[in-house]
C-alpha cells in the first residue's frame, strides 16, 4: 500500500521547488527519460538520510554547480510504485535502494548513487559528488563533441 500523499507532501516539495519534475505515473518517467541530453533521475524517499542529506545535498548541487543535467525528475519509492520500477529498470546492475540518483546521457546510465553511497553523508558531501558527476558528464560530453 503506498504512502498516504498527505504524509509525503512535503518531502515532494522539497525537489519540486528546485526544478525536479515529478513523474508519478510510468508513463510520465518513460517520456522523460525519451529525451536527448543528460537527465537526474531522483528516487526520493521517507528515510532520514533523504531528509538530512540526500534533498538538501542536490539543492546544494543545483545551485552551485555549472554543469546541471538538461532534465530532473523524481520518483517517490513507496508511493509512486510503478513509476518507481520503471526508473529503476534504467538502473541496470544495481540493485533498489532509496533514496538513489541515476544520471543518464541518452537513455542510459552513467553514473548511480546507491544508498549507501548516500546514507550517512552530509550534505555538503553529496553535493560534491553530485558536481563531480555533472562536471564528468559535461567533460566526456565536449570531448566527443571535439571529435
Amino acid at each position: 500500500m503506498p504512502y498516504p500523499e498527505m504524509m509525503i507532501h512535503g518531502m515532494r516539495q522539497e525537489l519540486a521547488q528546485l526544478g525536479i519534475e515529478e513523474t508519478k505515473t510510468p508513463e510520465a518517467v518513460t517520456e522523460a527519460l525519451s529525451t536527448d541530453g543528460t537527465v537526474m533521475v531522483v528516487v526520493n524517499s521517507v528515510c532520514g538520510c533523504a531528509a538530512g542529506g540526500v534533498r538538501p545535498g542536490i539543492a546544494m548541487a543545483l545551485a552551485n554547480s555549472e554543469n546541471k543535467p538538461d532534465k530532473a525528475i523524481t520518483v517517490f519509492a513507496g508511493a509512486d510504485i510503478d513509476a518507481t520500477d520503471v526508473a529503476r529498470e534504467h538502473f541496470t546492475g544495481y540493485m533498489p535502494s532509496s533514496p538513489s540518483i541515476g544520471l543518464l546521457k541518452n537513455g542510459q546510465l552513467v553514473k548511480m548513487f546507491e544508498r549507501r553511497d548516500l546514507e550517512g553523508r552530509p550534505p555538503q558531501v553529496i553535493a560534491q559528488s553530485l558536481i563531480e558527476a555533472f562536471d564528468e558528464i559535461a567533460a566526456a560530453n565536449a570531448s566527443a563533441a571535439n571529435n
